[in-house]
């Protein structure tokens, strides 16, 4: 399956080398999007979507493209299989321009583009085996070439017992299973999963992340999720871009993103994760201390610039005076160390400056909140 995975369209030899020439200090991406723009026609006039999006996607990457809605995440990836044809703007797969593809060029594309969406799209009156081999038959694949790739793809998804079910006996993760081995009968190149997991409950999206990751690196596919879920980025991404009224506002790898966020879309979409301070404790916050045995609050960002975990031993000994942990925690993305704590320092006989700067030495990004008794 892994030489298919590696085979290339069939494009003529002048058209290729001529695109190549376009960019060579990018050619080794796998899907470019090159000022791409889409405009739609509303009932009130031209609805833009997409403004000059410039973005590579590199071979073997599971990458992420997230925002809110309308941000223009669907027009953006639908692109890559010609659902949309860009108003503006060009995108290259292997460095040709897929724009003036003729219909039969598209359905040799889209063979090599698998994907999955947020609802299944699986026929209710055909049985897992059925819903699975149906692009097979379509495509006029022999019956023993078609058994055989559906019984693998069946083993890989984790149905070989489910095959005779119908998708109304199927939980929301095995149905969404069938959809993956359904866009993976055609050997793609590609994988496009469309807010694949929004409709799964957090237990089965991890299990459906997880399967993605493993074909992800069995199978040396690319790729390319949507999503608005910042933790489904954070568990299964490698680089992600942010969208905000079909601009791109950020990218860069997860860990960068999530370490150290600089606009303010990306900050709101990654508030949830992240420890907002308790309104309990926000309540009792003063700017001054307000008694003798009033604690200094604060609060500590490590933004995976350091690779190594934070030593609390000899942060807490720094800071002297009594120290406790309020909230927060560490986690690693990509090998770096990421997150925030919050703590509370009493009987230390520096200042709030002073104790600030001492903490800056393991953290990147130290801020005092405030005072509580």
């Amino acid at each position: 399956m892994t030489a298919a995975i590696q085979r290339r369209l069939d494009i003529p030899e002048p058209q290729k080398a001529a695109q190549t020439e376009l960019h060579p200090d990018l050619n080794s991406a796998h899907v470019r999007f090159i000022g791409v723009g889409k405009t739609y026609n509303g009932k009130q006039g031209p609805v833009a979507a997409l403004h000059g999006i410039d973005l590579a996607i590199q071979r073997g990457e599971v990458f992420g493209i997230i925002g809110r809605s309308g941000a223009g995440k669907s027009s953006l990836i639908r692109t890559i299989n010609r659902l949309e044809q860009p108003s503006s703007g060009r995108v290259l797969i292997d460095q040709i321009d897929i724009g003036d593809f003729d219909e039969d060029r598209l359905v040799a594309l889209r063979r090599r583009i698998g994907m999955i969406f947020q609802h299944f799209n699986l026929m209710s009156a055909k049985t897992v085996w059925q819903n699975v081999e149906l692009p097979l038959k379509v495509a006029g694949v022999p019956k023993d070439q078609r058994e055989k790739k559906v019984r693998e793809l069946l083993e890989l998804v984790g149905l070989q017992e489910k095959h005779k079910a119908y998708p109304a006996q199927l939980s929301g993760g095995q149905k969404q299973r069938v959809g993956i081995a359904r866009a993976l009968v055609h050997d793609p190149q590609i994988l496009l999963c469309d807010e694949a997991t929004s409709a799964l409950d957090p237990e089965t999206t991890q299990s459906i992340l997880g399967l993605l990751r493993e074909i992800n690196q069995r199978l040396g596919l690319t790729i390319v999720l949507i999503t608005h879920e910042m933790a489904v980025i954070r568990d299964i991404c490698d680089r992600v871009v942010v969208l905000e009224h079909g601009h791109v506002v950020e990218q860069g790898p997860v860990w960068e993103v999530f370490g150290n966020p600089q606009h303010d879309v990306s900050k709101t979409l990654l508030a949830p994760l992240q420890h907002a301070l308790p309104e309990e404790l926000q309540s009792r916050l003063s700017a001054q201390p307000q008694s003798a045995d009033a604690a200094l609050v604060l609060r500590l960002q490590f933004t995976g610039s350091a690779t190594d975990e934070p030593d609390l031993a000899a942060l807490f000994g720094a800071l002297g005076g009594r120290v406790r942990l309020l909230q927060g925690g560490v986690e690693r993305i990509q090998g770096h160390a990421l997150g925030q704590l919050l703590l509370a320092v009493t009987g230390a006989s520096a200042s709030a400056e002073q104790l600030r700067q001492r903490a800056s030495q393991w953290a990147q990004h130290v801020e005092v909140v405030g005072y509580v008794v």
